[in-house]
């Protein structure tokens, strides 16, 4: 489970000087059931061991009802899902994380864009990457392009139980850039967090996340994130309505072999702000979620998520409503996954559904006419990680 992109790894650090390989790398986050290489390759830089690692895989789906919402989005398709490479200096004061290459982000409820496209029009070639200052084990601060401290899942195919992100991961950030302080003492982790919320290039987003373990099996986190001013910035990435809501998670993870198991509620909440060009009205949506893997070997796991959501205010015009939906919208999806790994090599397949309540007819639901309300996909993605 993501309690948040880094608070989970403070004070975290490799002793791996002088030798030729390390532990398992402490980023990208990754839930499983797909494992990272447990033996990184490693190297010395004349300043340092540097450690690196690769996500080289590719999906092919097919999908009723689609949206044709993206250049080459039809009934089915291939694509390169991840073609990314990271490198990473976890010891001493100084360290740093960059991950780079090219990548899709595909999530129920919306159209595919492929990976060529997608990379260009969201975060580019660079999408995470920062220095780290670590003054000792329990304190941290970060800068630079950061994953969110908001949700229960990663943005990146290969970090997740599933391949598709889902329907309350749309309302999410994915990634900001801002600073970031972060402390850890026993169960406790403190994560906090000014930044420019959903990539809005306006650093007035302020994002907090809490955790706390009780054992070795379970673990709660609260996370918050709301904007202390009101940009109108609206790109493909920036949502101008969701950048000025304020969102929160309550998390709670059972995991304990052979599960993981991570129910969560999400509540984001839009003020009325008449005085921008768009003209935002109060709005409210509210989500549940569950995550689950079940891990029947070493090389097989199945893993599973339900999700429901529901909305209320807004204008049925100018993308003016929490869920993308429309006002008064519900919706509710269905995932399964099964996984194959054995060493650094993965296959897994995907089905999942998506189905639409009182949605906006002819304008919002499904369908190359917007006149469906649900939709259903399977997928298969396979690779290496190296």
């Amino acid at each position: 489970m993501r309690l948040s992109a880094s608070a989970l790894i403070l004070g975290a650090a490799l002793a791996c000087a002088g030798a030729a390989q390390a532990d398992p790398l402490p980023s990208p986050a990754m839930t499983g059931p797909i494992t990272s290489n447990a033996t990184p390759p490693t190297f010395d830089a004349g300043f340092g061991t540097l450690s690196w690692g690769a996500s080289l895989t590719g999906l092919g789906y097919f999908q009723t009802n689609p949206t044709h919402g993206s250049p080459g989005n039809g009934s089915s398709g291939i694509d390169l899902s991840n073609g990314q490479a990271w490198l990473e200096k976890t010891d001493g004061l100084i360290q740093f994380y960059v991950q780079a290459g090219i990548y899709s982000l595909p999530s129920l409820g919306a159209a595919y864009v492929r990976s060529s496209q997608l990379t260009s029009h969201t975060f580019g070639a660079v999408p995470v990457g920062y220095i780290k200052i670590a003054p000792n084990g329990s304190w941290s601060i970060e800068a630079g392009k950061l994953p969110t401290l908001i949700g229960a899942e990663y943005t990146f195919t290969f970090e997740n139980m599933q391949i598709e992100r889902g329907l309350l991961w749309n309302q999410e950030p994915a990634i900001s850039r801002g600073v970031q302080i972060n402390y850890a003492s026993g169960p406790l982790t403190v994560s906090l967090s000014l930044n420019d919320g959903y990539y809005s290039n306006t650093y007035s987003t302020l994002s907090g996340l809490v955790s706390y373990a009780f054992d070795s099996a379970n673990t709660l986190a609260l996370a918050g994130s709301g904007n202390l001013a009101h940009p109108s910035t609206s790109t493909f990435v920036t949502s101008p309505v969701l950048n000025n809501s304020q969102i929160y998670n309550l998390i709670y993870t059972f995991n304990s072999a052979p599960w993981l198991v991570t129910p969560y509620v999400q509540y984001q909440h839009v003020d009325a702000d008449h005085g921008t060009p768009f003209f935002i009205n109060s709005m409210t949506d509210w989500g549940f979620g569950v995550l689950a893997n079940y891990t029947f070997s070493p090389t097989f796991n199945l893993a599973a998520r339900a999700e429901y959501e529901t909305s209320s205010g807004g204008f049925p015009f100018f993308g003016q409503f929490p869920l993308p939906y429309g006002p008064g919208s519900k919706a509710w999806s269905f995932t399964v996954t099964p996984t194959w790994q054995i060493k650094q090599f993965f296959v897994r397949a995907e089905g999942s559904y998506t189905a639409l309540s009182h949605s906006v007819p002819g304008i919002l639901e499904f369908g190359k006419n917007f006149d469906k309300d649900s939709q259903a996909r399977l997928m298969i993605e396979t690779g290496v990680q190296l």
